[in-house]
Formats: C-alpha cells, sequence, structure tokens
C-alpha cells in the first residue's frame, strides 16, 4: 500500500492550523497521575482459595479411588395387550399407505352464498330502525306526567249485585242433589188430525 501524497492528504482549516502554530504549551495545568491498586476484599479472598483449591483437587484426582460397576440390562417383553395394540396401529398404518384412490368418487365443491330475501332485509331495516330510535331519543320531548293513584269503592248496586252473584255461586256449589225428585220422562209423538191434515193440503 503506497502512502498517500500531499495533495490526497485532509486538509486543515487556516484559523485551526494559526491555532496550532501558536499553541503555548505553558498554559497547560499540571496533573498528577495518582496510581491506585484496589486490594481484594477478604471474600474475594476466600473465593479465589475455594476456586484454586476446585481445581487443584480435580487435576490431582486418582480415578484407582473409584468402584467398579456392572451395568445391568433389562429387556422387558411386551404383555398382550401392547401386542395387540401394535398389530392394530401398524395395520391402520399399512391400510393408510395402500389405500387405491383412485376408488374415491370426484366431487366438486360448490361455494354458496345465500342473499336474504327481500322480507328478511325488510326486517333488518325495522329492527335496525327501532334500535336507532331508541339509542338517539330525545328525552327532552317527553311532558312530565304525575301517576295519581285512584282506588274507587264500589256503589251499593254493585255490592248488591256481587252479593247476588256469590249468593248464587254458593247455592251451585253446595246443592245437594238428593233433594230432587225423581221423574220419568214420557214421549209423545201425537199425530195430525184431519183438520191439520186437509189444511196443510189447501196450503
Amino acid at each position: 500500500m503506497s502512502s498517500p501524497t500531499l495533495n490526497e492528504l485532509p486538509k486543515v482549516a487556516v484559523d485551526l492550523k494559526s491555532q496550532l502554530e501558536g499553541f503555548d504549551p505553558s498554559n497547560m495545568k499540571r496533573a498528577v497521575t495518582q496510581e491506585k491498586s484496589v486490594l481484594p476484599t477478604a471474600a474475594d479472598v476466600k473465593q479465589e482459595r475455594q476456586h484454586n483449591n476446585l481445581i487443584q483437587d480435580v487435576e490431582n484426582f486418582s480415578t484407582d479411588r473409584l468402584k467398579r460397576a456392572a451395568t445391568q440390562e433389562k429387556i422387558v417383553l411386551p404383555n398382550a395387550q401392547d401386542v395387540a395394540t401394535e398389530k392394530t396401529q401398524k395395520a391402520l398404518i399399512e391400510g393408510v399407505e395402500a389405500f387405491d384412490s383412485s376408488k374415491l368418487k370426484h366431487t366438486e365443491t360448490q361455494e354458496k352464498n345465500l342473499l336474504p330475501n327481500k322480507d328478511v332485509v325488510q326486517q333488518e331495516k325495522a329492527h335496525q330502525s327501532l334500535l336507532n330510535g331508541v339509542e338517539h331519543f330525545d328525552k327532552s320531548s317527553m311532558k312530565h306526567a304525575e301517576t295519581q293513584e285512584k282506588n274507587p269503592l264500589p256503589d251499593p248496586a254493585a255490592i248488591e249485585q256481587e252479593k247476588g252473584q256469590q249468593q248464587l255461586i254458593a247455592g251451585i256449589e253446595n246443592f245437594n242433589p238428593k233433594s230432587l225428585k225423581h221423574t220419568e220422562t214420557k214421549e209423545k209423538n201425537p199425530l195430525p188430525t184431519k183438520e191439520a191434515i186437509a189444511q196443510e193440503k189447501g196450503a
């Protein structure tokens, strides 16, 4: 990589250049550098020791102290229910895999968008108009009305009529049919006289 030429170097403003050239370092304040050495706390020292001891124990660990353990492999045989379930699942999977889709009948899906008839539209409009009327009802147009409670007493004629009706009902409810006399009904079919027959013919 070649060094940049003089023309390629960034240009410095004239006023900044004059300030840099006329800068007096004696105007700067002397600053003293303080070196600080922060000592660890007792907790930090204790934690560091525990960490180092753990690393040493791992590095110096002797595998001769380990006891040999034999791994026992157990093979659990499935019971009759598991075998039957497995057979059913296998038969189902084979049936799905071997299914012949050519046996299916072709069907076309028809999308229907049923529009409401005129009666439904008119009913919906009337319902919506009713709701709008209730929601935007102006209470100020109502007239104040006071409710007058009236408890009119019946006149003497109405009282007498009521008594008569109650007596009639009581008489019907307490009527004893045994007090009636037994009567026999005789059916009569009188024949017309000669005068009636002659009059009928003359008419």
